[in-house]
């Protein structure tokens, strides 16, 4: 087994939340290790020594962009592994010229945005985020709403937009649920790998016509903004729920607040745009729409699964295997 030179570059609070005693038992155990095995800039002199010595970094939120200059000082990098989702911040066009491996722990990110979305929907099906709103103004016991139909999370139709990492983990939770028909529309999407899934895949206007419950997971490119507008809001049937755990800008937030304001919808959004919104947007005050700070990723002691699968590739790297989940140039083009 190969025991590359390894090197971890990231901010000082990401270090400390993602490598504890376990993740740097496993870093020691496939990698030398110089001094310092931690840097937060590569500017350093002390760094730059170690960074001409390095054949594998380990990078995650906070980490330098790896351009021109920072590659010219590392002449034996081979790999970079990434311990967090999008490598877009790290990654250049000199990293790819360089041929130089990547790999991303997205998949590892996608599971708490995907356990995130599925009690959301649970919520959105049991409107728990509106009744709770509602309660704030009036308070009410459980008689005044004992015989709605529309408490439910049995048989509901839900819209899935991307058959993304996260769309799929979503859907794979959701066979808990006794659901209704998952719609998926996705342009990249196979329909039998969706119906292997548990979906069907559809068009967006059928889709948006169905959905009770609609769940974005569009990743964040110019041809996704305001993928969900106006025009597709109004598709939607009356008290249909807007979950949104993917970009804030893949929907129209003047047009999300135009429905949401008259109560025809209701919205659980973990992103906006702008994000955070504005003083006295009416997103924030309406009790029919609840809006949490960018917290479906990985946050805490989640981030350490991202650092497992990191720690993965870099052993699978040790031993000479193909990576598990590589990055190339092509791909981040058209990924969140």
């Amino acid at each position: 087994m190969h025991r590359p030179q390894a090197m971890l570059v990231m901010r000082r609070g990401t270090f400390r939340i993602q490598f504890g005693p376990g993740e740097l038992g496993r870093l020691r155990a496939a990698a030398e290790l110089g001094d310092p095995v931690w840097a937060e800039d590569l500017d350093q002199s002390a760094v730059r020594a170690r960074l001409a010595e390095t054949e594998v970094l380990l990078t995650s939120w906070g980490s330098p962009r790896l351009d021109a200059a920072a590659l010219a000082a590392a002449p034996r990098l081979r790999a970079v592994f990434h311990c967090a989702g999008s490598v877009r911040p790290v990654v250049s066009e000199s990293l790819w010229d360089r041929g130089i491996l990547v790999t991303s722990a997205a998949e590892a990110n996608a599971t708490p945005v995907a356990e995130y979305t599925l009690a959301a929907i649970i919520f959105a099906g049991k409107k728990a985020h509106v009744l709770a709103g509602q309660s704030r103004l009036e308070p009410f016991s459980w008689h005044a709403v004992g015989d709605r139909e529309d408490l439910s999370n049995y048989g509901r139709v839900i819209g899935i937009v991307g058959f993304s990492r996260t769309g799929r983990q979503l859907m794979d939770r959701l066979r808990l649920l006794e659901t209704g028909e998952i719609l998926v529309t996705d342009p990249y999407a196979d329909p039998v790998a969706v119906a292997a899934a548990g979906g069907r895949l559809v068009e967006l206007d059928e889709l948006l016509v169905r959905s009770e419950i609609l769940s974005l997971h569009l990743p964040e490119l110019p041809e996704t903004r305001h993928a969900i507008g106006a025009r597709e809001l109004a598709l939607l049937p009356d008290g249909a729920t807007v979950i949104n755990t993917a970009r804030g800008s893949v929907i129209d937030t003047a047009a999300l607040e135009r429905e949401c304001v008259t109560g025809r919808l209701n919205a659980i959004l973990d992103v906006t745009d702008p994000d955070p919104l504005p003083p006295g947007s009416l997103l924030v005050s309406l009790p029919n729409v609840m809006i949490t700070p960018h917290i479906a990723g990985s946050l805490g002691t989640e981030t350490r699964r991202m650092s497992a699968q990191a720690l993965d590739e870099l052993e699978r790297y040790a031993r000479g295997e193909a990576p598990l989940h590589p990055v190339t140039r092509e791909a981040m083009e058209v990924s969140a």
